[in-house]
Formats: C-alpha cells, sequence, structure tokens
C-alpha cells in the first residue's frame, strides 16, 4: 500500500474514480492493479515535496487500483473510511497507519434509493432547459448511487475543499445524503437564478440594439429627407450638426450639447425654446478652430502701410516692429498696442491697414461711454435679455479666431453701480489669461490669444493704471502743414470725389486753396476737420457740375474763389502777436484736438494787493500762479513792491475753455517779470515748461503738439526744458526747421535773453 495525499477533491466510498497516472506523480511508475491506496486530504493546497503532519485531516480514504489502461488512465474503486493514525513524515515521505472508520447506517437500502432517485429527477428536470441538458441527461442516468452522482458532478458544485471534506466526515448515512442535496439544490438555484438574469440582460441588450438600429434608420432616413429638402431641416439637427463640425473645446461642446438636449426635450411650444435656440445659434457661429499660422510679407506690409497712411513713421516703424516677433515666433505674440493721440490721427483707421497687411478680418468695437460691465463679459442667461459681451460678439462679427479688434476710446470707459468695464477688460488684454476668457453667458472658456489686440485713446490721464500696464503706448502726433497737404492731395480729395460721384477732370482744386483750407478753415492735429471741408467742397461742386452738365464741364477751386464754396471760414487759428506789451507772453499748451498758443495777460491797477485771476484756470495752474509770484518777488526785490499797493490782474484769454496744468509755469514767470520791469517780450518767441520754487524749468509733456502750433502760429523762437531735448525726435524735420528751439535748464536763463 502507498499513501496519496490529495486536495480538493470529493472522494466517497464504494466510488469509481479515474485519475491519469501522472497524477501520482513519482510513484506512477510503481503502480499496479491490485495495489492498496490510502488517500490523506490535504487541509490547505501543498503542491511542494515536503509535508508536516498537521497538514491532514484526521479522516482519509481506502482503495484498491483495479486496473491501469493503455492510456496511462488508472481505474481505483474506494472501500472504506478510515480514521488515520500516527501521521508522521520520514525521509521525506508521509508514513500513517488507519483503522476503518463505520458509518452510521441510519437509512434503510430503500430510503437511500428513494434519495437518490428523487435528487436525479431533480436533476433530470433542471437540465432540460439547457442545450446541454441531453448530453448531461444521459450522463446524469449512469450514475449508480447518491455518492457516484454527487462524485461525478462535484466539479461543478460551489463546495469548497473544506465543504467536500465535511461530506467525507460526516459518520451519518442519512447527514451525508441531506449535505450532497443541500450541496445540488445551492446548485440549481444559483443556475436558475444566473439563467434569469442572463435572459433578463439578454432582454435589454436587444432591446438596446434594437434602440440603436432604429435611431440609426431614423438618422438616415433623416438626412435623406434634410438633403431632398434643406430648407425644412429642424434645429435639433441643425445644431447636431454644426457642434459636430464647430472643433469647439471640451467644456464648450459638452454645455452646447446639454442645451441641445433641453431644447429636444422642452420643443418649440416652450417659452424658453428662443432662448436656448439664441445661445447655440451663438456659440456654433464662432469660430473655434486653431488658425493656422499663415506667413507674414513684411515688405507687403510696409507697402500697405505706406499706401493707407502718410507720415507716422515711428508709429509704422513700431507695428513692423510686432509683424516681425509674430513671423518669428509663428503665433500671436507681442505687446498689446495703444494708440495714443488727437482726433483724426488716424489711430482707428491703421487698424485696418494692419488687418490688410496680415490678410485677416477686421473687426472694430467702440467702447466710449460704456459704464456696464456685462457689456464687456456679457450676462448671464438666467437674466431676461441676456447677450454676450462685446467682446464675443465681436469675435462672431469676425467669423474668424483670430482677428485684427481695434478696442476704440478705451479712455472714455465709465464707472458706476453696474460695474467697472475698465477691469473687465484686464483679462481680455492680458496675452496670460485670455487663452480661457469667459463670457457670461457663453459660460464656457474662449481662446482669445490668436487675437491681435489694438487700442486706441484721446490720452492716458483717464485710463486705470493696470489696465494701462498691459499695453504699449504708442503715440500718434499731430501731422504739420505740409503733412495735411500730401494727405488731402493723396486721400482726403481723391475718396470724396468718389463718393460724391465727381469724376477725374470734373474737378480741379489749386494748391493754393488747398493750403488755404488747412490754414483758414480747420485748427487740428489731425484731418478730421480737413476731411469735413473738402466734401463740403465736393458736394458744393456737384451742384455746379450737375446744373451745368456737358460733356467737358469742369469746376475749378482756387484761392480766390474757395469762399465761395466753402463759405467765410469759421476757425480763426490763433497768429502770433502783431506787437508787444510788457506783462504779455506767448506759452503753449497742449489739448486733446492737439497744440494750440496761449497768451498770459497781466496788469497792475491801483489797490491794496489783491491777486486776480480769470480764464477758468484750474488748480494747478494757479499753483503755478502763486510758484510765478513768489519766483519774481524774489528775483525783483525792488520792483515788486509795486505788488503791495496795486492789484495785480492775471488773465488767459479763451476764458470759455478750462485750461489746468503745470506747464505755463516759465510762461507766467516770465509776464509777470516782465510787468514789473517793464520791458516788453518778442512776440516772436513762445515758451513752455513747469517752474520750481528753486526757479528750475522742469519737464512737460506733448512737446511735438506744441511745437506744431507755435511752427502754426507763425512763432519764430521756443523755449523748452532741456529734460525735453530727447522729445525733439517725434517732432516733424519740418516744424524743427522753422523754429530756433532753445533748451533751459533755470527760469533766469530765459529772462536774461528775453528781458
Amino acid at each position: 500500500m502507498f499513501i496519496q495525499p490529495i486536495y480538493n477533491i470529493l472522494l466517497l466510498p464504494d466510488v469509481t474514480y479515474y485519475f491519469k497516472k501522472d497524477f501520482f506523480a513519482e510513484k506512477a511508475a510503481d503502480l499496479h492493479t491490485g495495489e492498496d491506496i490510502l488517500f490523506m486530504i490535504l487541509k490547505d493546497e501543498n503542491s511542494g515535496d515536503s509535508f508536516q503532519a498537521d497538514e491532514f485531516y484526521p479522516i482519509g480514504l481506502s482503495a484498491k487500483i483495479e486496473n491501469i489502461s493503455d492510456e496511462d488512465v488508472v481505474q481505483i474503486h474506494t472501500i472504506d473510511r478510515v480514521e488515520i493514525l500516527n501521521p508522521a513524515i520520514e525521509d521525506g515521505e508521509v508514513r500513517a497507519s488507519f483503522a476503518v472508520r463505520p458509518s452510521i447506517e441510519d437509512m434503510s437500502a430503500a430510503e437511500q434509493q428513494q434519495a437518490f432517485v428523487s435528487l436525479r429527477s431533480s436533476l433530470l428536470k433542471f437540465v432540460q432547459g439547457y442545450q446541454w441538458g441531453l448530453w448531461a441527461r444521459g450522463f446524469i442516468l449512469q450514475r449508480k448511487g447518491m455518492c457516484d452522482l454527487a462524485s461525478s458532478l462535484s466539479e461543478y458544485l460551489n463546495l469548497s475543499a473544506e465543504e467536500k471534506y465535511q461530506i467525507l466526515a460526516a459518520d451519518s448515512v442519512k447527514a451525508r445524503y441531506a449535505l450532497i442535496a443541500k450541496a445540488f439544490s445551492e446548485f440549481m438555484q444559483i443556475a436558475r437564478v444566473s439563467a434569469e438574469a442572463q435572459e433578463a440582460q439578454k432582454d435589454d441588450q436587444e432591446q438596446l440594439y434594437r434602440e440603436a438600429a432604429l435611431k440609426k434608420q431614423i438618422d438616415y432616413l433623416q438626412k435623406e429627407l434634410d438633403d431632398m429638402h434643406p430648407e425644412n431641416i429642424s434645429d435639433v439637427r441643425k445644431f447636431e450638426k454644426k457642434i459636430a463640425e464647430s472643433g469647439m473645446n471640451k467644456e464648450a461642446r459638452k454645455e452646447a450639447e446639454k442645451v441641445l438636449n433641453r431644447m429636444r426635450q422642452e420643443g418649440k411650444e416652450s417659452h424658453e425654446y428662443g432662448l436656448l435656440y439664441d445661445y447655440l445659434d451663438f456659440v456654433t457661429s464662432l469660430s473655434w478652430k486653431a488658425p493656422e499660422f499663415t506667413p507674414i510679407d513684411l515688405n507687403r506690409a510696409e507697402e500697405i502701410l505706406e499706401e493707407d497712411h502718410y507720415g507716422l513713421k515711428k508709429v509704422k516703424e513700431r507695428i513692423i516692429q510686432q509683424l516681425a516677433v509674430m513671423a518669428l515666433n509663428r503665433k500671436q505674440y507681442g505687446s498689446i498696442l495703444l494708440f495714443v493721440g488727437a482726433p483724426g490721427t488716424g489711430k482707428t483707421s491703421i487698424g485696418q491697414s494692419i488687418a490688410r497687411a496680415l490678410g485677416r478680418e477686421y473687426v472694430r468695437i467702440s467702447l466710449g461711454g460704456i459704464r456696464d460691465e456685462a457689456e464687456i463679459r456679457g450676462h448671464r442667461r438666467t437674466y431676461i435679455g441676456a447677450m454676450p459681451g462685446r467682446i464675443m460678439e465681436g469675435m462672431k462679427r469676425s467669423g474668424a479666431s483670430n482677428p485684427v479688434m481695434v478696442l476704440d476710446e478705451v479712455d472714455k470707459l465709465a464707472k458706476d453701480y453696474g460695474g467697472d468695464p475698465a477691469s473687465a477688460l484686464l483679462e481680455v488684454l492680458d496675452p496670460e489669461q485670455n487663452s480661457t476668457f469667459t463670457d457670461h453667458y457663453m459660460n464656457v472658456p474662449y481662446d482669445l490669444s490668436n487675437v491681435l489686440f489694438v487700442c486706441t485713446a484721446n490720452t492716458t490721464d483717464t485710463i486705470p493704471e493696470p489696465l494701462l500696464n498691459r499695453m504699449e503706448v504708442i503715440s500718434f502726433p499731430g501731422y504739420t502743414a505740409v503733412e495735411k497737404y500730401q494727405i488731402a492731395k493723396k486721400h482726403l480729395i481723391p475718396k470724396a470725389m468718389n463718393t460724391m460721384g465727381i469724376q477725374k477732370g470734373q474737378l480741379k482744386i489749386s494748391d493754393s486753396a488747398l493750403r488755404q483750407i488747412i490754414e483758414e478753415y480747420t485748427m487740428e492735429s489731425g484731418v478730421r476737420d480737413l476731411k469735413k471741408s473738402i466734401e463740403t467742397l465736393c458736394r458744393t461742386a456737384a451742384v455746379d457740375l450737375v446744373k451745368n452738365a456737358s460733356a467737358d464741364s469742369c469746376v475749378s477751386v482756387t484761392k480766390t474763389n474757395l469762399s465761395d464754396y466753402l463759405g467765410r471760414r469759421q476757425i480763426r487759428a490763433e497768429r502770433k502777436l502783431t506787437s508787444a506789451a510788457p506783462g504779455v507772453v506767448t506759452g503753449l499748451a497742449w489739448t486733446r484736438a492737439g497744440g494750440a498758443i496761449l497768451f498770459i495777460e497781466t496788469k497792475l491797477t491801483e489797490g491794496k494787493g489783491n491777486l486776480l485771476i480769470t480764464g477758468q484756470l484750474g488748480d494747478v495752474m494757479k499753483e503755478s500762479v502763486q510758484i510765478a509770484l513768489s519766483l519774481v518777488k524774489s528775483l525783483y526785490p525792488k520792483e515788486s513792491r509795486i505788488f503791495k499797493d496795486h492789484d495785480l490782474h492775471i488773465h488767459v484769454p479763451a476764458g470759455a475753455v478750462p485750461k489746468d496744468g503745470p506747464s505755463a509755469g516759465i510762461t507766467l514767470t516770465t509776464a509777470l517779470a516782465s510787468l514789473v520791469t517793464g520791458r516788453s517780450v518778442d512776440p516772436d518767441c513762445a515758451m513752455t515748461g513747469e517752474v520750481s520754487l528753486r526757479g528750475g524749468v522742469m519737464p512737460i509733456g506733448g512737446l511735438p503738439e506744441k511745437l506744431m502750433a507755435a511752427q502754426r502760429a507763425g512763432i519764430k523762437q521756443v523755449f523748452i526744458p532741456s529734460d525735453n531735448v530727447e522729445d525733439l525726435e517725434d517732432v516733424a524735420e519740418e516744424v524743427k526747421e522753422k523754429l530756433d528751439i532753445v533748451p533751459v535748464k533755470k527760469v533766469t536763463d530765459v529772462l536774461k535773453k528775453l528781458l
């Protein structure tokens, strides 16, 4: 007899088993028919060569080899349940003795047969519902008893290794049969539940497959109908197609599909249908796809800028630099440009030229007077009448994701209870943030990083510092008379004639007449009024051409008959003084319309030393008066005694125009010095500069515009602060050629030369 450890196999007495010969491992070669075997049941799986005595259960099974086939199949018939005695391990071999463990025969042979037949009937009935039932029926009918049935089907039963041992260990036949019946009952119940679940799942899957097939068929038929009658395509179908083709980012697509599903559920009769339709129409009209970089031709860009705008050399150079950086980076890159200058200097129109040079769409957004933050960021859709902000509305109008967007008049943004629109622009104009700009109406991020933003303003004084820091200021100087002449010749006159329908050759404007229009009918840094004057002239000429219609009719406008077309001049530009008088000095000022000259007039009258200031001067300018008065008293102490018994009146003409700023300090000081000394200042001289109480002349702003105003007025010599010498680079050469520009550091430098 040899001992065979065995694990997780249901072994029962008086049953025939079949094993492959290699199951017995090293002992396989020694097997022969008639040999006795002792099966010892392992508690846990052990695939090694060494065992411990406590690894075995106390009950095993004796058996005998009945046959070994040519195919190495060993037929074994079990005999008795046995009790393992004195298990031990010697030289790696399992050693043990045993004693037969008798069963408690608490069931008669008839009862055992009845239990077996009952269980077999249940199994036969159970297998009828399966495709493999016919094979299983034959197999079950071949079983000869309860133990044979349990052993042959044990691998299908949901039994653990311990539960299989418990069946063998049961001394009572009745208990053993009960455990077998319970195992089969659980098996059949689990199988039935699994079958029902699979059937239900199969039904659900079939229903899903059917639904998907029907939907696909409906979509196909709907597509056929849409192709046949595109005018009748449904809104839902239209937006499904638009969303699929839009190229939206993940968040935007999710939101759009959510709104589309709601629109589908609500139906056309719902009062919200229109709101949902408007939202989907807006987001699907935007360009979401990242644009491909288009190579930038700098030479072509320079040609376009020169073609569209005369002058503005430094402005064009800066724009070309920006385009060059973009060309090298092959993407939108660089600062946000802020064009600052007087009205009519070409700030807005140069944005159109940039768009044309880049081959991009152009969109202009006017921000003047906006006082509600929602105008920039949009309204939330919970509000009645909700709309997207102007930025996203402009993106929709452009139909591109990389337009040139001009934000006009950023200096005229207002601020009230509706929020701060300037603060809302911070995200828009920050290249680090605008790639995820979120409009409240859309409620999803949109990439604005590919947009070339250009801002315009007349002054930077009213632009909040955080917003101004995000932009690079490029000043637009006013045009000189020569530049205005060239602009009128090349651009304004041809455009006005074309607008009025006047053919080339039907209207001739002499050069002298054009210069007279510039000098006597306009007074501005830009060319807007000049454009209006030329359009007025063309309209008047159009009347003559229509009244005197003939093939060779032509209207000729000269300096002599100019008033017939434009009427008498409405604007009388300030000219220099024709005569000198003590206490009267010419100063220079900067306004939003450009530069201007102003006269400081001072006069002493009998009185008690009072000071009277007229001309609508602001607080800063009034402080300059006090500084100038103190300086004159310290520089001319003897002459200044006259202030004790005389009243001093200081007036700045054009009393209806408010004036402020520190740059008239040097002019006020010189006028008071002239008054107390009785010496006149040459009318050909003008000056600008802030003064300190120590007598220093400090820098000012707007120098190019001021010098142009001096040149227009016929001034010959201008005194400027020394610290402003570098600003002369921005002054037109023709202006510098006609002026004697004298830099000064102290008030005494001016007084010595003029008094």
